[in-house]
């Protein structure tokens, strides 16, 4: 497996409209998403990157939304990814469309999103699939330096054990658009072979407590309790020697 980190300079599309297909792959995300953005609530959303800011996400209920990226149209506040301009645990709600594709460092940016987020918050991330069609064809000659296949496809297990190291419950996660196309078949295909969709999303909520319970901790409390009753039953018998 190739470590998350790389030295290549990468450089994320403007808009979906600079990738082949790019704005159905948008319209495909939007729909996916419609369900999932009713159910989140609060006071700040942050869209992260120039594709998340062309995102749909009028049907949040969270009102006040901060389009958040380097370069881009749709853009309000230039920043790095990896450098957010706001106080810890002060946003609601990230959105990271495509984000972490071309980023030279997502392990830091999943941190620097956790950091702005509030307890029990909204962490949406999507990404192409490495394992679809499109996927596949990133080994073709040629199309390795534009966009999609410039960017960096994570597997959706891969997503899920990061997400678990920062102690994220996933509450969705799912594969869909097999092909990039409604026409000639395009939406069958994809409604029966969802796991080769070349689209992945992960909805997944900031936990502050722990999801299991360590082994560790299991161990001390039942050792503390053996000691006690030891204690207990040595205490007794000394006091029955010195009444005799």
């Amino acid at each position: 497996m190739k470590p998350a980190k790389t030295r290549q300079i990468l450089t994320a599309p403007r808009s979906w409209r600079d990738m082949p297909m790019g704005d159905y792959f948008r319209d495909a995300l939007t729909q996916q998403l419609q369900p999932y953005l009713g159910k989140l609530y609060g006071f700040h959303m942050l869209k992260i990157g120039s594709l998340s800011a062309e995102i749909n996400t009028s049907q949040c209920a969270i009102s006040h939304q901060v389009n958040v990226g380097i370069e881009g149209d749709e853009l309000q506040v230039i920043a790095n990814n990896t450098q957010l301009p706001f106080e810890s645990k002060s946003v609601d709600a990230c959105l990271l469309a495509h984000t972490l594709a071309w980023s030279q460092d997502p392990h830091r940016v999943l941190r620097e999103v956790d950091r702005v987020l509030i307890d029990d918050g909204w962490m949406i991330i999507s990404g192409f699939n490495p394992f679809s069609l499109l996927g596949i064809s990133k080994g073709i000659p040629g199309l390795h330096s534009r966009a999609p296949w410039s960017g960096r496809m994570f597997s959706q297990v891969r997503l899920l054990d990061w997400l678990s190291l920062l102690n994220y419950e996933v509450v969705y996660r799912t594969r869909f658009q097999v092909v990039p196309w409604h026409r000639q078949g395009g939406r069958v295909i994809s409604a029966h072979l969802p796991a080769l969709g070349c689209l992945n999303i992960v909805v997944a909520r900031k936990r502050t407590f722990p999801l299991t319970p360590t082994k560790m901790k299991k161990n001390l409390s039942q050792s503390q309790l053996r000691q006690t009753v030891n204690v207990t039953r040595q205490f007794r018998e000394v006091k029955d020697q010195d009444s005799t």
